[in-house]
């Protein structure tokens, strides 16, 4: 591992983490801008991240290409909320399923809207920090879509996800913000 890999490492994770912590104060999640992603911060992510950091991609996709998986992922999705990994479940059974022993597959659980708010700052914070000055409004919808085939997520979350990143392309970052403070986390917008 390079040193000089641990001190770049460390300033892609406190930029991303400072990005989030903007984002989510503009919206009024103070408590998740300033507790977003601490556990980037722990061994086990810390040093998976500084081994096979890059700087223009998650360290992550480069350990899962390695080693087939990515213990650094599977530790981060496990303790972040605002990860859509963290909300699959088995799907609550029917009475037939019970009377049967057939199971349920594993589903997207409807993530609380807080959570999905943290989740579209981050994407627009990763694809910042990675992209640079590359970035668009229309980057995180982008890298969404080309990933959307293989998400598991609650319809409902899948309709507010889309909703944000579809407003950021088309309308602007400030006017997205804006319309998550006074309309999505107050409750003006069905989720």
């Amino acid at each position: 591992m390079k040193i000089s890999n641990i001190w770049k490492h460390f300033c892609t994770i406190t930029h991303h983490k400072n990005l989030v912590r903007k984002g989510c104060f503009k919206v009024g999640l103070y408590r998740q801008g300033l507790l977003h992603d601490m556990s980037k911060y722990t061994p086990t992510e810390f040093i998976v991240g500084c081994k096979y950091y890059q700087g223009n991609r998650s360290p992550n996709n480069a350990e899962r290409e390695d080693k087939g998986y990515s213990s650094a992922w599977l530790h981060h999705k496990g303790r972040n909320k605002h990860h859509m990994e963290y909300w699959i479940d088995y799907g609550v059974p029917d009475k037939s399923d019970i009377d049967t022993g057939k199971g349920k597959e594993i589903e997207g659980m409807k993530m609380p809207i807080q959570y999905v708010v943290e989740m579209f700052i981050d994407r627009v914070a990763a694809s910042k920090n990675y992209q640079k000055e590359n970035y668009t409004d229309r980057s995180a919808l982008e890298y969404y879509e080309h990933g959307r085939n293989i998400h598991i997520l609650h319809k409902d979350t899948k309709r507010m996800l889309e909703l944000l990143l579809h407003m950021l392309a088309e309308e602007g970052e400030e006017k997205t913000l804006s319309f998550i403070k006074n309309e999505v986390l107050t409750g003006k917008v069905p989720y």
